[in-house]
């Protein structure tokens, strides 16, 4: 941060004539009246352990099989064991859950696959220590909650095995921390599972600006808006909740954090098209949430249909929208968006403004190059001269194994073969804890009045000089993909 700014940010404490009542992360003394939630989060925020390790650009010894453990078999988690069923050198060797019927359709999956049974953790929350601690996995790929996601990760990368966390990665800004410093420590990948890195658009996008096609990039925007109303209210069908999208109902407990509790969706392919964590860094944001107009409504009128939900009558829930505004060290901005809760169409926005180029994936996929926004025909000649050559190995079979449209199959798949082929990873560890503080960043701002809050700088200078992301594939990519039916491999991989 300038030394300019840092002077602004100081004499801002008070606006509109009233005492702030918590200060900027070192900006001032903090108030003797600081919430104990924003206190926990701005003392962990200006904790800045010295580096360990650079963990950016880091190749581990390479893997040729990689014996990957799963903890957390519920929608997400069966989906990645199926998926993983088709890449080549995976072996499956540990399922972890604690709930017994869940392991068990994930055995089911392996049969049907034609592959080894693997190795049952089942029982209490905490089983996935037993399993990290038995030293069988070169992997450990996590779908918990959201609550569980970092011990699991934690307690991979200390028994020895890479880390890969599903999304968010991290709640609390302690947590981010804990993330760096273990990763560093053990020399361990702790990989966040953002898969719309890998979504179609967002590759060709972010291909079109490493080829210079957007010229200098000076603003991006995303978002998750999704209206998840099915889902905060699928209740668990029996008492071993064997049933119900979320376990314990734990989605819309999630729900009463005045935060952006979901951000990487919309922020990761932004940074990753701004060289975030790889030649700028996000510097300081300010975050703002209107009220809830629908939340708290919605658990009255469950529960005059159902008693089960008279649990939650009388919740102070998040607003609907939230959204932060995010200046990087290099000037460029970013705008965020989240809401769960409201009626409306799905969207990541996915938007990028450059001084030659502009893309916006929602409502309709589009570019231009001024104020006309591309033909059919010139979005066809597009695609056809910027889809990266990932989009080329694996694409055609990533949209029929699945999960979200192909995006899920690409991102396992370039993990694996960046583990066998030892290659540095796409999204560090560094990404997921910078991607994942605006939670903890966005609730300490959300409660000051929408105050501006610095950004940790989690590579602690390193920024400057690590190397951007490279998805043309000039090393590996050599990792097939197995038991595929009726695949096109033209221009694919080979298919066993």
């Amino acid at each position: 941060m300038s030394t300019n700014r840092r002077t602004f940010l100081k004499h801002i404490g008070v606006g509109a004539g009233v005492a702030a009542s918590t200060p900027l992360m070192g900006a001032c003394a903090p108030s003797t009246n600081e919430d104990e939630k924003v206190k926990f989060i701005r003392e962990s925020a200006e904790r800045v352990p010295a580096m360990n390790f650079n963990m950016c650009g880091y190749a581990a010894p390479k893997l040729d099989k990689v014996r990957v453990g799963f903890v957390g078999i519920g929608d997400r988690g069966s989906g990645a064991v199926k998926r993983m069923t088709f890449i080549e050198g995976v072996e499956i060797v540990a399922l972890c859950d604690v709930r017994q019927a869940a392991v068990d359709g994930a055995q089911k999956i392996l049969e049907e696959a034609g592959l080894p049974k693997a190795k049952e953790y089942v029982g209490s929350e905490t089983e996935f220590k037993r399993l990290a601690a038995d030293g069988i996995c070169d992997l450990i790929y996590t779908a918990t909650p959201w609550e569980w996601h970092v011990p699991v990760g934690i307690a991979a990368m200390e028994g020895g095995a890479h880390a890969a966390l599903e999304v968010s990665a991290a709640k609390t800004m302690d947590e981010c921390w804990q993330m760096v410093e273990t990763s560093e420590r053990t020399k361990k990948h702790c990989v966040i599972l953002e898969n719309c890195c890998y979504d179609f658009f967002e590759l060709l996008t972010l291909n079109m600006v490493r080829q210079g096609v957007f010229g200098d990039l000076i603003h991006g925007e995303g978002a998750y808006i999704h209206d998840l109303d099915y889902w905060h209210f699928n209740k668990p069908q029996d008492e071993k909740m064997t049933d119900g999208a979320y376990y314990k109902m734990w989605r819309l407990h999630e729900n009463k954090r005045k935060a952006n509790v979901y951000p990487t969706h919309g922020l990761g392919p932004i940074c990753q098209a701004m060289n975030i964590n790889r030649g700028d860094k996000m510097d300081y944001l300010t975050a703002m949430m209107g009220d809830d107009f629908t939340l708290a409504k919605r658990i009255e009128e469950k529960a005059k249909e159902d008693p089960y939900f008279e649990q939650f009558i009388g919740w102070d829930m998040r607003g609907n929208m939230d959204m932060q505004m995010i200046r990087t060290a290099k000037g460029r901005t970013i705008m965020i968006q989240h809401d769960v809760s409201s009626p409306r169409p799905y969207s990541r926005i996915h938007q990028l403004s450059g001084t030659k180029c502009f893309a916006q994936k929602y409502p309709i996929e589009q570019i231009a190059f001024g104020h006309a926004v591309a033909d059919e025909a010139k979005m066809e000649e597009l695609k056809e001269k910027y889809t990266p050559e990932i989009v080329r190995r694996v694409g055609e079979m990533a949209k029929q194994v699945g999960g979200h449209g192909g995006m899920d199959f690409i991102m396992d798949w370039r993990l694996i073969d960046l583990l066998r082929n030892g290659l540095p990873m796409d999204m560090d560890v560094y990404d997921a804890a910078a991607w994942s503080s605006i939670t903890p960043l966005s609730e300490w701002s959300i409660a000051n009045g929408s105050k501006p809050i610095e950004v940790p700088d989690f590579t602690r200078g390193a920024w400057k000089t690590n190397k951007p992301l490279d998805l043309h594939i000039t090393e590996g990519g050599n990792t097939g993909v197995r038991n595929l039916v009726d695949a096109d491999s033209k221009g694919q991989l080979n298919v066993h």
